[in-house]
This record gives C-alpha cells, structure tokens and sequence, in this order.
C-alpha cells in the first residue's frame, strides 16, 4: 500500500470578505501541497464564511462551482465548502472536490443545522463517492455526519475515505482531558464502517459565535491519527494508507457490511406488549 498524505486545514473565514477568503484558501492549498499533501481538506463555506445576517448577504457571496477551477494543483485534490448559486437561482451550502483537471463534484448539503435552513436549499442527492487515483473520495458536510446512513452510505458505496468540511458551533466546553462530542461522533462512524475520515473545522469567531475546532484525521479503526486542532488555525497531517478501508473483517468470521442485516432495519420496531 502507498501512502496518501493529507493535510486538514482549520482556517478562519470572515464573513463577508469573499476575496480575502478565497486567497487564503488557495494559500493554504499551495502551502499543503508545498508540504507534500495530496489531499486537502478546507472547512465548509470556506469562501465566505457563515453566520450570515440576511440571505441577499449569503446570495453575494455564493460561487458557480466552476469558479473553484482556480484550486487546481498539480497531482493533488482538494475538497472545501463554498456557498454554491445554482443555475435556477437556489443557493445551496455545497462542497466541491477538485482535482488537477477541476472541479469534479460538487454535493450539496442534505441536512441543514439552524439558521442555515433561513438561506440555503437542503441538496436533494445522496453525498457522492468518487473514484481519484488516491482512493475512492466519499463527501459530506457537517451536520450530515449526525446521521449514521451518511457515513454507512458512503461506505457502502466504497467510500475509503469521507472528506467533511464542517463549522461546528461551539454550545459548551469540552471537559478537560475529553475529545468534542463532534470528534467522537467521526470516530464512531469511522470504526463501525471501517473507512478513514478528514474532519475540518473551523476557527475564528464570528458575529458572536465561537467554533469547536475539531478537526482531525481519523483512520479505519477509529482512531485520531492526527488533531484535533482545538482554538486556533492550524493544520493536521497525516499519512494514510487508504487501501485498508477495503478490508471490512473484524474476524474470520465477522464483516463490518457483510454481517448487516438491512432487512430488520427499515420500517417501525415492533412493538412491545
């Protein structure tokens, strides 16, 4: 197996400041690959940040995909958040994957946390799974990641690793010697499925809200390989072999899908007399 380095990169987006924003994305991209990363992960609504006033606010800041072009890199991808206008004029909270020929997919955020509900259409297809010469790229934003089928979903579909551009609020403090809830929450996901997960947060505060900065690299069997980040900018790296996720026994005997039992989980449990 050939190791793929990654790099999550926890910047500090000011709303409102779309030009400065999208310079200091494509800086840290540069500075990633610079390093050695050949995937990078920036956090969700990179280019504009997020707490928005009004939608007419978010609405001049959004992007057409194709203007994330300017990402490009030789022999990396890179997958970030961006506030997306769609050609019907929905605004759509959206991550992009792109690689050295461009913007490849784009996935539009299922699940939308609060306020974001006030701007934003919910995306109305399943986060994708896309094939890279690095592995088989899986994408979501996050709060998508709350919900098990996300994650099961994209492992199902041979995800082995899922990308999250995330802006977690931060409701409380972590205790002293605990990893955020957030964290936890990606490592649950990453162990009983068996693929690597990119966690990037944010840093920044902004109109009042603080952010959790969690992001992290988690590997197969739910561990943080590198990060948390905490407070701050700051970037995590690590070197994954990515091939592993394909490998779904526990045991000789036991399979992290195979042993699912689909039939037993749709409809309502049984009730109880």
């Amino acid at each position: 197996m050939t190791p793929v380095r990654i790099a999550c990169v926890q910047l500090a987006p000011r709303v409102g400041d779309g030009d400065g924003n999208r310079l200091r994305a494509r800086e840290a991209i540069e500075t990633s690959v610079a390093a050695g990363a050949r995937l990078v992960v920036l956090t969700e609504l990179c280019t504009s940040g997020y707490v928005f006033e009004t939608e007419e606010e978010a609405r001049s800041l959004a992007l057409r995909p194709e203007e994330l072009s300017e990402w490009r890199t030789s022999g990396a991808y890179v997958v970030g958040g961006f506030p997306e206008l769609a050609d019907d004029g929905a605004l759509f909270n959206s991550a992009a994957l792109v690689g050295p020929e461009g913007v490849i997919a784009v996935y539009r955020k299922t699940h939308l946390w609060d306020r974001e509900q006030l701007y934003f259409e919910p995306g109305a297809e399943p986060p994708p799974v896309v094939e890279t010469p690095l592995g088989r790229i899986g994408i979501c934003v996050c709060y998508d990641l709350s919900f098990p089928e996300v994650p099961r979903g994209l492992a199902l579909g041979g995800a082995d690793l899922i990308a999250v551009p995330t802006n977690f609020p931060l409701t409380s403090a972590v205790p002293p010697g605990e990893k955020p809830i957030e964290l936890v929450v990606a490592m649950a996901a990453a162990h009983v499925s068996r693929v690597f997960i990119a966690l990037c947060d944010r840093s920044g505060s902004e109109r009042g809200v603080d952010w959790v900065g969690a992001t992290a690299i988690v590997d197969d069997r739910g561990l943080v390989v590198a990060g948390p980040v905490g407070p701050g900018e700051g970037t995590v790296v690590a070197d994954c072999e990515l091939e592993r996720a394909r490998d779904k026994s526990w045991t000789e005997r036991n399979d992290a899908l195979g042993d699912r039992r689909p039939e037993l989980y749709a409809g309502e449990p049984a009730a109880v007399d």
